[in-house]
């Protein structure tokens, strides 16, 4: 637990303050019996140094003695009894260098990140084999897949012709050594051998559905790679990789106060390099345990505006708990700091590197801890504004984060059944996404309509494709001051400044008709 379960010292059971096997089993069996799968987090890169693999490795035991990236270091100019340097400048994620010296072995070991989370060495045949039969294991258990960690940092440049690693160039970017953004990780990140190993996960798991039937197993790829890399983790022509290379870019590449027209490019960023091949579909991630919250983005007023253009999207939709809720960042103090990246930084900085204040309790109801633990208290402190946001309280009303979200889930189900194709349209600093399918003699028209300004907009929609008259409203954001199912003539769409709402239209077509004599 120095990085919260980042750090795995036993891959074939589960951390005893979580629960046992036996409560892992009955928690697959009750998700299925309610039509939901399981997804487990594989870490692959490292281990905890606490790990047996590590702790044979560390004492040369020769079954273990390469399953770790290892090297003995440079030698020290003009002290040659001294302790080697290490054997490169490569920086680690959690700041400082990448390289801890093992006094029992005599060597460095790398560790892309945490000093207790040593990286596993994939060129070595016995630990891409020991790493395949941990997913074995698990999907043996019932797993429905693997979310991927960390999956850039899986190989590293080899050893030259005299074992030797190569510095990484300065970045430019700062001029603190300690910091991972003084280099550029051309050694260290995305090199051809770490898209070959997805593949042959991919690999794992489609053999594993083959030999026992059920469900596709899913492998989702964190990876916040350029975009040309991370589209080669989906497969080429001859085989598959993910299903779920992460799409981060509406993470990345869109900021508070953002224009209708950057939301835009965004979306048609990642589908346009996206590769013609049979099955793949795209992906949208709107948040993650890495990235400050929806609401602390880009405002309480855009919770609704971005689940809604999240799920009307074709494909995967991927919510980060608590956004269903419209959850926001806590502040944290340094003394109640507990990632690994911001203590390693130091009380100045730390707020720069904190992943906390998006890791703060679940917030379920208004009981103590939100109802996320009975203990005296919890692991990071819980938000003020619990009272008020959790799931409970906005269970009970028809006007809520959640009531939305929960009909946009089910709208997304039965459109996205019927309708793979969409298209979007910006009017102004109005957002427009339309999809459109064909059911029951009937041509269907369903737009997404979003304003991110801050000035109410009109908007005809027959400039847009539609046929008909009139529409309805099927959902609407917090904000609005319309209700599901009132009428509105689609020439003539007012839309206040934050609002959002999903609007159905029919066009009834005419079918021949057999006439029975």
């Amino acid at each position: 637990m120095a990085d919260f379960g980042y750090d795995i010292s036993d891959y074939l059971t589960i951390q005893p303050e979580y629960g046992t096997l036996d409560d892992f089993d009955a928690l697959v069996a009750a998700a299925n019996e309610r039509g939901l799968a399981v997804i487990l987090d594989f870490v692959p890169n490292h281990t905890s140094d606490e790990h047996k693999w590590f702790k044979k490795s560390e004492m040369r035991d020769p079954e273990y003695e390469n399953f770790y990236v290892w090297h003995p270091g440079r030698p020290h100019p003009g002290d040659k009894s001294a302790r080697p340097l290490p054997p490169s400048n490569w920086v680690s994620f959690f700041r400082g260098s990448a390289w801890q010296w093992s006094e029992l072995r005599k060597e460095y070991y790398l560790h892309q990140f945490s000093i207790k989370q040593p990286d596993l060495n994939y060129r070595n045949p016995a630990v891409v084999e020991a790493m395949k039969e941990v997913m074995r294991f698990w999907l043996a258990r019932g797993v429905a897949g693997y979310r991927i960690d960390a999956v850039p940092t899986l190989f590293e440049v080899a050893k030259d012709v005299n074992g030797q690693y190569p510095d990484e160039p300065l970045s430019g970017n700062t001029n603190d050594p300690e910091d991972p953004g003084y280099l550029v990780h051309i050694f260290t990140q995305d090199r051809n051998e770490t898209l070959d190993m997805v593949y042959q996960w991919r690999a794992v798991t489609d053999q594993f559905q083959q030999e026992h039937g059920g469900r596709e197993r899913i492998i989702m790829a964190e990876t916040y790679s350029p975009i040309e890399i991370v589209m080669r983790y989906y497969g080429n022509d001859t085989v598959p990789g993910a299903q779920i290379p992460f799409n981060f870019h509406l993470i990345t590449d869109l900021k508070q106060n953002m224009s209708a027209i950057e939301l835009q490019s965004t979306i048609e960023y990642w589908l346009e390099h996206m590769p013609k091949l049979n099955s793949v579909v795209p992906n949208w991630v709107l948040g993650n345990h890495d990235q400050h919250r929806v609401a602390s983005r880009f405002g309480n007023d855009m919770i609704d505006i971005m689940n809604m253009i999240l799920l009307s999207l074709p494909g995967v939709s991927v919510t980060y708990n608590g956004e269903e809720i419209g959850m926001d960042d806590v502040w944290i103090s340094y003394n109640d700091t507990v990632d690994p990246a911001a203590c390693n930084a130091g009380p100045e900085k730390y707020q720069y590197t904190t992943r906390d204040p998006e890791r703060t309790p679940f917030q379920w109801d208004s009981t103590k801890n939100a109802g996320f633990s009975t203990g005296n208290h919890t692991w990071l402190p819980v938000a003020p504004n619990f009272t008020e946001v959790n799931v409970q309280k906005q269970l009970n009303e028809l006007e809520s984060h959640l009531f939305v979200y929960r009909n946009l889930t089910k709208l997304k189900r039965s459109i996205s059944v019927k309708s793979p194709d969409f298209k979007t349209f910006v009017e102004g600093n109005v957002f427009i996404i339309l999809r459109q399918f064909e059911n029951e003699n009937k041509f269907s028209y369903v737009y997404t309509i979003a304003n991110l300004g801050n000035h109410e907009m009109v908007v005809d929609l027959t400039k847009y494709e539609s046929k008909v008259e009139v529409a309805f409203y099927v959902i609407v954001s917090v904000s609005s001051l319309h209700k599901a199912m009132e009428l509105v003539t689609v020439h003539n769409v007012i839309i206040n400044a934050k609002e959002s709402f999903v609007l159905l239209a029919y066009e009834v077509t005419l079918q021949p008709q057999v006439i029975q004599i």
